[in-house]
Parts: C-alpha cells; sequence; structure tokens
C-alpha cells in the first residue's frame, strides 16, 4: 500500500508540528485503528496503516525533509523507502511508540531487556529493647551470585556467545495470525538474544553459583512488627550479567513480660493494693530507655483508670520524638488478712457512710428504685 493522502493531513497536523506533537497524534490514532480493537474491519486496517507509513516518514528528520521538499515522490521508484510494507513492519512502528504498554524496555534492536535477579525474603526476630534502641548485627544467606570463573557470562573463559540464530538475536520470535501479530519470547535463547556453544564449566552457562554470604544489617531505633529493611542488590544474581534483585528482611518483635506496644506507646498494667488506691502513692516502672519513671497515683483510683506519663514510650522511626507510657491501674483486693488488718477494716465498715464509694451507693440508689417501680 502506498498513501497518496497528505502524510500531516493523514496525522491531523500542521506542517509546522514538532516531535512531539507528531508522536501523541500518532498514538492516539494508532489506538484508535489498531486491528486488535477493530477486528474484521478492512477501512480501520488500511486507516492503521496509513497513519503507520505518514508517522515512520516524518519521525525520521531526513525523511521529513525530503518528504516536505518533493512530497510522496521523494519516496516512489525506491527513493525513500517509504512506500509499501508489510504488516510486520506498522507493528514495529506501533511497538516502538507503546512499547512501555507492549511489554516493557527493550534493547539492541528489539532484544528483551536482561531479566533482573529475584528479590529474596528473610524474617528476623528482635526483642522490644532492640527495636527501641536499634541494633547492628549479621546475618547469613545462601543466593546465586554471579560466577567467578565466567563473570557472569556464562561462557567458558576464552570463549564469547553467539547470535541466536533462530530470532537473529532480538530475544522474540513473532507469529502473525490474522490481523493478529503474535510475539513471544525465543523458545531457543529463552528472550536473551544469545546462545552459548562453550558453557562455563562451573555455572554450566547460567551465569550463577550458589553462594553463602554474611551481610551486616542495621536495625533502626523504632522499627515495629512487619518493619521492611532493604538491602539493595544482595537478592539472586541475575541470569547471565543481569542485574541482582534486592534482599528484604521482614522484622518480628518478641512479645515483652511488662510492656505492650500500639504504634509509639508502650501499654503497662499495674496492679496497686487498695490501701494505695484509696490513700494514693507512687510507682516505679523501669522504661526501656534504662531510666526509672515515677507514676504519681492520686487518691480514690479506679480500677481500669490509665494513667500516661509522656515520653516514656518507643521512638518515632526515622523521625524525631518519642511517644508515651500509658499504665493501667488494678486495684488488687486482699485475700490474706492477719486478725489485726481484719479488725481495723471491721472498724472502717462500722464508720462507713456510703459517701466514701459514691458510684456503688448510686447503683443500689437506682437497683432500689427499678424494684420499687
Amino acid at each position: 500500500m502506498t498513501t497518496t493522502i497528505d502524510y500531516y493531513e493523514l496525522l491531523e497536523c500542521e506542517r509546522t508540528a514538532d516531535a512531539g506533537t507528531l508522536k501523541t497524534s500518532y498514538r492516539k490514532l494508532a489506538m484508535k485503528y489498531h486491528p486488535d480493537k477493530n477486528a474484521g474491519c478492512r477501512e480501520s486496517e488500511a486507516k492503521f496503516k496509513a497513519v503507520s507509513e505518514a508517522y515512520d516518514i516524518l519521525k525520521d528528520p531526513q525523511k521529513r525533509a525530503a518528504y516536505d521538499r518533493f512530497g510522496h515522490a521523494a519516496f516512489q521508484n525506491g527513493a525513500g523507502g517509504g512506500g509499501a510494507q508489510d504488516f510486520g513492519g506498522f507493528s514495529d512502528i506501533f511497538e516502538s511508540v507503546f512499547g512501555e504498554f507492549m511489554g516493557g524496555a527493550q534493547r539492541g534492536g528489539g532484544r528483551q531487556a536482561a531479566r533482573r535477579g529475584a528479590d529474596l525474603r528473610y524474617d528476623m526476630e528482635i526483642t522490644l529493647e532492640e527495636a527501641f534502641h536499634g541494633k547492628e548485627t549479621e546475618i547469613t544467606v545462601d543466593v546465586s551470585a554471579p560466577c567467578g570463573t565466567c563473570h557472569g557470562s556464562g561462557a567458558r573463559p576464552g570463549t564469547s556467545s553467539t547470535t541466536c540464530r533462530q530470532c537473529a538475536g532480538h530475544g522474540k520470535v513473532r507469529a502473525q495470525q490474522g490481523f493478529f501479530v503474535v510475539e513471544r519470547a525465543c523458545p531457543i535463547c529463552q528472550g536473551s538474544g544469545e546462545m552459548i556453544a562453550d558453557p562455563c564449566p562451573d555455572c554450566r552457562g547460567d551465569g550463577r553459583v550458589e553462594q553463602t554470604k554474611t551481610l551486616e544489617v542495621k536495625v533502626p531505633p523504632g522499627v515495629d512488627e512487619g518493619t521492611r529493611i532493604r538491602l539493595g542488590n544482595e537478592g539472586e544474581a541475575g541470569a547471565r550479567g543481569a542485574p541482582p534483585g534486592d534482599l528484604y528482611i521482614f522484622l518480628h518483635v518478641k512479645r515483652h513480660a511488662l510492656f505492650e506496644r500500639d504504634g509509639t506507646t508502650l501499654f503497662a498494667r499495674a496492679p496497686i493494693s487498695f490501701t494505695t488506691a484509696a490513700l494514693g502513692g507512687t510507682l516505679h516502672i523501669p522504661g526501656l530507655d534504662d531510666q526509672t519513671h515515677e507514676i504519681r497515683i492520686p487518691v480514690g483510683i479506679q480500677s481500669g483508670k490509665q494513667l500516661r506519663h509522656r515520653g516514656a514510650g518507643m521512638p518515632v522511626l526515622q523521625g524525631r520524638g518519642v511517644g508515651d507510657l500509658v499504665v493501667q491501674i488494678d486495684v488488687e483486693t486482699p485475700t490474706k488478712l492477719s486478725t489485726r488488718q481484719r479488725e481495723l477494716l471491721e472498724m472502717f465498715r462500722e464508720t462507713e457512710t456510703g459517701d466514701e464509694c459514691p458510684a456503688s451507693q448510686g447503683f443500689f440508689a437506682k437497683l432500689k428504685k427499678a424494684v420499687a417501680g
């Protein structure tokens, strides 16, 4: 097919349009008329080929200059190579513009990009104290690393890889089925575009060998359950010199004997005697910051009451500031009394007026009213 309609008219652009405008217009029209979206429509197929042919000429500065001067005559009789092309050629133009949506990065004339190594996961358990202060430690992991003999190429030292004959080094093969062009990785070279006739004896052509590595890990203060630490390029090596993946360390915090945690807030339950609850007093609680914190108990505190102590919680991860310590009071009723203690409590009960415990007095008042009513 040779297009006779003006190329600029086909792309719906002015003759002064820049390269970006031409590309944007082509993308819109190519998506509109692409055979995959208009199955069986010959008119759409013809328009798709026409706009692809127009863009193929105008995207090249030299071809565009020739077209602006001589028009279609510049490419007739084999002069410019812009005439008849098969559908595969137009598909190449389409893919060069929509490559980011049609299979990702490419290299070397359409060859698939080297496949990056896999990411790895490592689970580490730490104490709440270590989560508070942070720590530096070492871990040992088994990973695939670039082969030291062939330096990751996969070929025996002194030899090199050759271009795959099946895909001519593109790493991809195509098959046309009606209006559709099916593209897949080359089954011979697995998408690399290269073949190794004489593989490395140590890695057997893979370019990777298993290796045990010791890595240093810095756990920052303030980490929490499920926090991830990324060690870049410490994952599996990529095949035949491709970039390595990353290693992700997932942190798990052990349960603490005293404290529970919610974000930067620490919670603790403190049992106190009923006399301390009635008369007031103080509690001394050792914190994760290696300091002892004094908690004042107000007179007449009730069981379940929470007291907040500012600045005694967990540090903010990668930030400034510290959370709070919240102490929940549990008033403990004595179960073993001496004779003297019992006598004193009996004396106290004889002198009760009901005003000492307003909540219970109010409850029984409501109960009597409900029964009477």
